[in-house]
Parts: structure tokens; C-alpha cells; sequence
């Protein structure tokens, strides 16, 4: 009978005590249970704002996409319209892009090609820097002048070309000159008359007296080569005036400089050494070539160091030296003479301007007109006392 007691007090006791347990579990349930509900209605409402940023940020990407579209759109549309060509390459050279200026100006179908390979067969390098013929399909003439700009498009080493055609401005330029040659003509039409006459007059003078009946041989053959050298001098002057007022045409070849002073070189030195001068070739140009006429530019060197050598006195000195600059091409001629004073060095240039009796005063005139027909120009650094110094400055090749 106790045994059975117990027994049922011990069960009473366990059921308490899981009676407790389950009351403090429903109890953390319960809390945990609200607890999910606080956590649930925050998410509920950070998912409110995300959406409605999200919302938010969707339109503001819509609109910028629409702007974007839109101003695509009107790059498109411009690069349609531009009167100049543009030619886009992608890292290997190749034309990605092109509008239809750049069609036109070749005549064909460009995408897809080598740039280098359109350039060999339609573009002409000219004495101007950065400035090409776009040459027919038979190569045998130009069509335009186009002039071209390069420019990095990105870190992949893409490139766009802007080409604008100067053909009408190329020819307006080339009128000018014509126009300011035919103006400084008309305008030295005095001088020429006075530089024409004196020599024609001595060389009729000389000639009356080869007429006389009872005239030695000797005072004949003295007339006659006075004469001569008289009608020489004219013929020197028509053609320089005739060099001057045509302009040279000026051919595109390779001149490597270095070979250009050497040549001057062997022309020259007999003549320094005859005159009892001293003559050096100074050449720093390390190979470097410039487009244009070989003919041309040593006429123009020659003009400048006769020049030199007919300034100096026995004893004297003449430098003719080549320099390599950075995107030019530095051409001396230096003496040691008696220098030139400021006033006469701004008239040196000038046509029909000499300071000698013999002088036709055009060589220097056409040494500018030759260099600047090379894209270069010429200069004088001189001083009384100190001798003079000639500069010319021309485009690397």
C-alpha cells in the first residue's frame, strides 16, 4: 500500500514539473513568437524602402538611358552630317567606324580595311606637314587635298582620324601667292627698269665701240668680252626675276641631308680655296631625309653660301652645318664677315634689294620663296662686327 503511494506521488511530482516545463517553453515560444513578428513587420518595411528606392533608382537608369539613346542618336546624326571625314580604328589598325564624308572622299567602302592600307593607296604625302593628296584609283592624279589629325580613343590603343578636305583653301592659298608674286612684279617694275638699263647700256656702249673701222684687235677683243660679260649679267637677272615671279615647282622626294651637304661640300671647297677661305661641313642630322626638291634646295644653299663667301676677306671662315631637332631640320650657313646692320637686315628678303653693285637682289628673295614652298623658314642672326649667320628650318620627312 505505501509502495502504491509513492508511486502515485512521485507521477504527481513529474507532472508538475513537466507541466512547469511546458508553461516556461510556450512562455519562451510566445516571446519568441513576438519577437519574430517585430523582426517580420521591420523586414516588411526595409523591404518597403528598398522597393520603393529601387523604384527610384529604376528611373533614374531609365532616364539616363534615354538621355544617352538620345544623345547617341544625335552623334550619329551629326557624324552623319560633319562635311569632314571620320575614320575610327580599333587597336589592330583596322577601320571600325566611318561616316559617309570619309566614304565620298575615298569613294569607296572602307570598314573592315587596314588604315595603312588605304593610306598607301589613295594618300600622296605633300611638302606641307600633316596635309596628303587623295589620289584617283589610277594613281595618276590627284583628286583633293585632304588634311589629317590623329588622336587617341581609348586605353586599347583605338584611334579616331579627323580629315578635312583643303582643297579649295590649298588652291586659294596658291592663287594668293600668285596674286602677291604678280603685285611685288608691278611693284618692282621701277627698280627693274633702272637694274636693266645700266647694264644694257654699258653693254651698247661696248658694242658701238666694236664698229669703229680702225680698232685694234686687242681693245676689240676687250669690248667684245665686256659686252659680253655685260649681256651675261642680264640674262642673269631676266632669269632670276623669271625664277621669282613663276615660283620653282617644287617636286616631292626624299633629300637625305647629309648627302645634300656633301654635295655643297664638293661644289664649294674649290671655290673657299680659291678665295683663300676656310670651309667646314658640320653635319649633325644623323640621316634624317625632308620632302621636296634636291634641285631646288641647293640652289637655294649655293645662293646663301656664295653670299657668305663673297662677305668674307682673305683669311675668313664659312660654316655650313646640319642640325637634328626635334620636328625640324636645322640648316646653317655662318661667316665671318662683316655683319649686317639691323636696318639692312630687315630689308634682305626684300626683291630687287642687294647691297652689291653686281647684285641682282633676288637671290635671297627666292631662297625664302624656295623654303617656305618646303613648309620651312629662313632667318638672319648677324651684327656689325661679328659676321652673319643664315638659317633655314625645314620638316622632318
Amino acid at each position: 500500500m505505501a509502495e502504491c503511494l509513492e508511486k502515485s506521488l512521485l507521477s504527481d511530482q513529474e507532472n508538475k514539473v513537466n507541466q512547469q516545463e511546458l508553461e516556461q517553453a510556450f512562455t519562451l515560444f510566445s516571446q519568441a513568437s513576438a519577437q519574430l513578428t517585430g523582426v517580420y513587420k521591420e523586414l516588411q518595411l526595409q523591404v518597403e524602402g528598398l522597393t520603393g528606392e529601387l523604384a527610384v533608382a529604376n528611373g533614374e537608369l531609365r532616364r539616363q538611358f534615354l538621355e544617352k539613346e538620345a544623345l547617341s542618336q544625335r552623334l550619329g546624326l551629326l557624324l552623319e552630317a560633319l562635311p569632314g571625314g571620320v575614320v575610327v580604328l580599333n587597336s589592330e589598325g583596322i577601320i571600325a567606324e566611318v561616316n559617309p564624308a570619309a566614304h565620298q572622299m575615298f569613294g569607296e567602302t572602307l570598314l573592315g580595311e587596314k588604315w595603312d592600307e588605304v593610306a598607301s593607296r589613295f594618300l600622296s604625302q605633300t611638302i606641307t606637314p600633316h596635309e596628303w593628296d587623295v589620289m584617283s584609283k589610277e594613281g595618276l592624279r590627284p583628286l583633293r587635298r585632304v588634311s589629317i589629325g590623329s588622336s587617341s580613343l581609348d586605353m586599347a590603343g583605338g584611334r579616331i582620324l579627323l580629315i578635312h578636305d583643303v582643297t579649295e583653301s590649298h588652291e586659294m592659298q596658291q592663287q594668293l601667292e600668285r596674286h602677291q608674286r604678280l603685285s611685288a612684279m608691278g611693284e618692282m617694275a621701277a627698280g627693274l627698269a633702272h637694274q636693266l638699263r645700266t647694264p644694257l647700256a654699258t653693254a651698247l656702249l661696248y658694242t658701238a665701240n666694236l664698229t669703229k673701222p680702225n680698232l685694234p684687235d686687242s681693245d676689240r677683243v676687250r669690248f667684245a668680252e665686256k659686252s659680253l660679260l655685260r649681256l651675261r649679267h642680264l640674262e642673269r637677272l631676266i632669269q632670276d626675276m623669271l625664277l621669282f615671279v613663276k615660283g620653282e615647282k617644287i617636286s616631292k622626294e626624299n633629300v637625305k641631308i647629309s648627302a645634300l651637304l656633301a654635295e655643297l661640300q664638293q661644289v664649294m671647297e674649290p671655290q673657299m680655296i680659291q678665295h683663300k677661305l676656310a670651309f667646314a661641313v658640320e653635319d649633325k642630322t644623323d640621316g634624317v631625309s625632308v620632302l621636296g626638291s634636291r634641285k631646288a634646295l641647293t640652289g637655294a644653299l649655293l645662293n646663301l653660301l656664295e653670299n657668305a663667301m663673297q662677305a668674307c676677306s682673305d683669311g675668313g671662315g664659312v660654316v655650313l652645318g646640319g642640325i637634328l631637332c626635334k620636328d625640324h631640320v636645322e640648316l646653317s650657313v655662318e661667316d665671318t664677315g662683316k655683319g649686317i646692320d639691323a636696318e639692312t637686315q630687315s630689308r634682305l628678303f626684300e626683291p630687287f634689294f642687294t647691297t652689291r653693285t653686281e647684285g641682282t637682289g633676288l637671290g635671297l628673295a627666292i631662297v625664302r620663296g624656295v623654303i617656305q614652298a618646303h613648309g620651312g623658314e629662313v632667318q638672319v642672326d648677324s651684327s656689325v662686327g661679328s659676321g652673319s649667320k643664315f638659317i633655314i628650318r625645314l620638316p622632318k620627312s
